[in-house]
């Protein structure tokens, strides 16, 4: 598959070209940078425009065969000389955001709040570009760099920016400057990141679940609003270490049994691709809660859990099934914690409500709540 760059590879990309075109008085119609990867970028400048003491223009985001809503968008970088700077020591390089480029507005981000949402490598890599160019040219002053998405407010919407308190648009990001198609790292990415918030804000406890799945049962039942919590996807054992190495006191991982029952095996990478043993799992704890060899014939038939808990339904044995499943959930997440932390789960169903839940789980929501 085809990889793409960064907006921070684009914005870099930009800022170089329009700087060379500010010093030189020549236009560059591309330009090469190396990413962090090591892999370089030949960026087509776009829409140029140049005046005296500023030259804009553009790079458009190719995110390669990554569906990301960015691609398309024209990252353009305006560069400035800033007067009055005649010591070589007071060389500067001002980073800053203009139109659809969000501002931070919540603690806990790469950025300070009041800062644009332009991350530490994207600076690092416009800072870098733009000196290269200064260095070259033998430029001795500072210049002012504003990097601007048009149409960014809007895109914002699609992403998790508004989640994050981040307002007006787009963060700049990368870490490598390619986009790696349907990269799990990018997803490992956002959990850390709304970890950080939270601790940022004061939490000691924290609520985790794989998606926005029974947002009406939680707030139905317990007032919760599961939308609040940290989406951990498919990554709940990666989560629980991030939530340890943050020093979180206590988690409660929440979730629909089609996820959840994974983790009564000691799963802990719930994606169909890594393990699709639901039907086993139930069954397991269908022995131990004594249902018939047909009912368990049964379920290992069923194509959904929701099928499967309907037949264990039947034989008035849910309650010592369920039992079974928080009971082996209970072992494999605090074995996965290791008495770093104290973790509780509730599993549930949208058809049949809650299902299970270890025995803190609710005390531990309500303090939350």
């Amino acid at each position: 598959m085809r990889y793409g760059f960064t907006t921070g590879s684009c914005s870099a990309a930009a800022a170089k070209a329009a700087t060379y075109m500010l010093l030189s008085g020549n236009v560059k119609d591309n330009i090469t940078i190396t990413t962090p990867k090591g892999i370089d970028f030949h960026a087509r400048i776009l829409d140029i425009q140049r005046s005296e003491n500023e030259v804009i223009c553009g790079v458009m985001k190719d995110g390669g065969d990554d569906p990301d809503v960015t691609t398309g968008a024209i990252v353009y970088a305006t560069v400035r000389s800033i007067k009055n700077q005649s010591d070589s020591s007071d060389n500067q390089i001002i980073i800053d955001g203009g139109e659809g480029v969000g501002r931070v507005t919540k603690p806990g981000l790469d950025q300070p709040v009041g800062n644009a949402a332009i991350n530490t490598v994207p600076r690092q890599m416009i800072e870098n570009e733009v000196r290269e160019v200064m260095n070259l040219l033998d430029y001795i002053g500072s210049l002012s760099v504003i990097i601007s998405i048009p149409g960014g407010e809007e895109i914002a919407e699609k992403t998790f920016n508004p989640r994050l308190g981040i307002e007006g648009g787009l963060s700049v990001l990368g870490t490598s400057g390619i986009v790696e198609p349907m990269s799990s790292q990018a997803l490992l990415d956002t959990i850390k990141v709304e970890l950080n918030q939270k601790k940022a804000l004061g939490c000691v406890s924290v609520v985790i679940a794989p998606g926005n799945y029974g947002l009406d049962f939680m707030k139905e039942t317990y007032g919760y609003d599961l939308d609040e919590a940290v989406k951990c996807s498919n990554f709940i054992g990666q989560t629980l270490d991030m939530i340890a190495e943050l020093g979180f006191k206590e988690a409660l991982l929440c979730g629909h049994i089609g996820k959840l029952i994974k983790v009564s095996g000691g799963i802990m990478n719930t994606h169909s691709k890594e393990a699709d043993c639901r039907t086993e799992l139930m069954v397991a704890a269908g022995i131990k809660a004594g249902l018939p060899a047909d009912i368990l014939n049964g379920i290992l038939d069923c194509v959904s859990t929701d099928a499967a808990y309907e037949l264990i339904l039947t034989t008035g044995k849910e309650k010592e099934f369920m039992a079974e499943v928080m009971r082996k959930a209970d072992y494999y997440l605090k074995k996965r914690a290791a008495d770093r932390f104290n973790i509780e789960c509730i599993i549930f169903s949208n058809v049949f409500g809650l299902m299970g839940k270890t025995s803190g789980a609710e005390a531990l929501l309500d303090k939350m709540i």
